[in-house]
This record gives structure tokens, C-alpha cells and sequence, in this order.
């Protein structure tokens, strides 16, 4: 059984955070053990005066017992985090619970958009730079990226799609933070019509590319079962490039799903109408090695 320590928040409603991470993970005969950041009444896009409550009590705790258990996972997946002492947290569950080997994967929410979330600020941005460092893999969207790195969030991108070589720039960069990988989600294309997924492995020095179709409508949650499914796949043996295209494959068809119901968007996607499909072979693939 491969185990994973997933460091997330959870909210009540809406198709976000451990709502999404332990079902697609399980799915994928992956045993899921939660330490939850904070307990949210609703996802915190579009849901207006939502309710947090911060859990870095229960998180020390928690992480306490496990360590005083000896608990070693296989892999430690971090996602939204309420604050810079919950980043110690996860350095330190990384550090302590994270068996030699071991995949760890940060998902470093900050904000879409070009904007920040409502519960971050620049002091989460500088905590969340130090613990990409201490990650194998980190899936950032194009904003966080561009936090991460301290540049400008490229507005028009858009319109005119993002400059290749500024992405490649870019993942390079995130990779000589120190994680091996960097995978940089929500890409837009070079028309309206699709987005990219884009990624670079430091050490076989190889970027990647897959191409995703785009409709016209954003859903929360979509990036924590992307990189959900990034990491269950990578932990089954899946190479990087095919965990990419797996996971994407699996992010459109839960849109797809979802956009003809004409719900509102806040309420992410219909994950469950789409989980059975985790399992099946993919008889098509789309990824592309992307040379400079």
C-alpha cells in the first residue's frame, strides 16, 4: 500500500482541497492520511464571508504523534496553508515523516489571476518560496509562478498566449530553487482555444508540453485534482510526462462534465461523475517533448 500525507485544508462545500485530494488519490489505491490546515465552511472563491478556522494547533499535535509513532510515508503532498508557521509544519513532516526516496510535492496556492486569495499575503509568498525548496515536485499556476519568482504576473498573456522562452526561463528557475521538477499549470495557449500544461525535470534536463482544450468557464479546485492526480500517477510509475497527460486528460473530462449543466462555477466540477475513469488505461496521449 503506498501512503501519503496529505496537508491540506477542508472545506465543507465545494469540489476543492481534501474534498478532492483524498477521493482521487484513493481511486488510485493510494492510502491517504490527512492533516488538516483548517476547516473552511465553502470554498474561498465566490463564496462571499466564507468561515475559517485555523488548525495549526491540531496540525502540531497531530504531527507530534505521528512522529512519536514513527509514521514514514511514501509521499507528503502540501496544498493551502493558513499561515508561515503551518510552512514549518510541512518542512518538518517532510523532514521527519518522509521515507528516503520519497516523493514530496507542494502545491503552492497563493492565487490565480494575477491576483493573490483573499487569506494570503506577501509574507505566505516568501514562506511558500522556502518550502518549494524543499520539495521534489511543485505544481504552481502561472500567478504563482510568477510570485514565486518575484515577477510580474503577465496580464496579457491571455490575448497574445506566454512567451516560450519566458517559460522556459521560468522553470528553470523554480528548479534551481531546488525541487527537480517544476510543473506550471493553466498555461494560456497560443490561441483562445486551449491552455498548456509545461514542465521541466532538472536532472534529465527535458521540458515538457501538454495541450489542453480550453472552455470558457473556471472552477475552483481544478488545480488540487490536477496535481492530485500528477502525484498518484507518479507514484504508480508513471513517468512525468505521462502523470502530466493523465492529469489533464482527467481535469478536461471533469470539466466537460460539468460545463453543459450550466451549475454555478463555484461549486467546482463534478468530480464524482468522472472518478471511475481514473482507472482506465489511456489509449491516447497527448504529451509532447517540448524543445527549445
Amino acid at each position: 500500500m503506498i501512503r501519503l500525507a496529505a496537508i491540506h485544508d477542508l472545506s465543507g462545500f465545494g469540489h476543492t482541497s481534501l474534498m478532492v485530494v483524498i477521493p482521487v488519490l484513493s481511486t488510485l489505491g493510494i492510502q491517504v492520511c490527512p492533516l488538516p490546515t483548517a476547516v473552511l465552511s465553502t470554498g474561498t472563491t465566490g463564496f462571499p464571508d466564507f468561515r475559517f478556522t485555523d488548525l495549526t494547533g491540531h496540525m502540531e499535535n497531530s504531527l507530534n504523534h505521528w512522529k512519536d509513532l514513527g509514521l514514514k510515508f511514501d509521499a507528503v503532498y502540501s496544498g493551502f496553508l493558513g499561515s508561515t508557521r503551518q510552512v514549518d509544519l510541512v518542512k518538518e513532516c517532510i523532514a521527519s515523516c518522509l521515507k528516503p526516496g520519497g516523493l514530496a510535492v507542494v502545491d503552492p496556492v497563493l492565487g490565480d489571476n494575477g491576483e493573490l486569495e483573499p487569506t494570503m499575503d506577501m509574507g505566505m509568498v516568501k514562506a511558500m518560496r522556502s518550502l518549494t525548496q524543499a520539495a521534489g515536485c511543485i505544481t504552481p499556476n502561472l500567478t504563482e509562478a510568477a510570485l514565486l519568482l518575484g515577477e510580474t504576473y503577465p496580464k496579457d498573456a491571455r490575448e497574445q498566449g506566454m512567451d516560450e522562452t519566458t517559460l522556459r526561463d521560468w522553470l528553470r528557475r523554480l528548479t534551481d530553487a531546488g525541487p527537480e521538477t517544476a510543473v506550471i499549470t493553466g498555461v494560456p495557449g497560443e490561441t483562445k482555444r486551449h491552455s498548456l500544461v509545461v514542465a521541466y525535470h532538472r536532472g534529465h534536463k527535458r521540458f515538457w508540453r501538454v495541450d489542453c482544450a480550453y472552455l470558457p468557464a473556471e472552477y475552483p479546485g481544478t488545480g488540487d485534482t490536477f496535481t492530485s492526480v500528477l502525484t498518484g500517477g507518479m507514484l504508480r510509475g508513471d513517468s512525468l510526462p505521462l502523470a502530466m497527460d493523465r492529469a489533464a486528460q482527467f481535469v478536461t473530462m471533469g470539466i466537460r462534465a460539468t460545463f453543459g449543466h450550466n451549475t454555478p462555477t463555484r461549486e467546482g466540477i463534478f468530480l464524482e461523475y468522472v472518478l471511475n475513469c481514473l482507472n482506465a488505461p489511456i489509449t491516447a496521449s497527448s504529451y509532447v517533448p517540448w524543445e527549445e
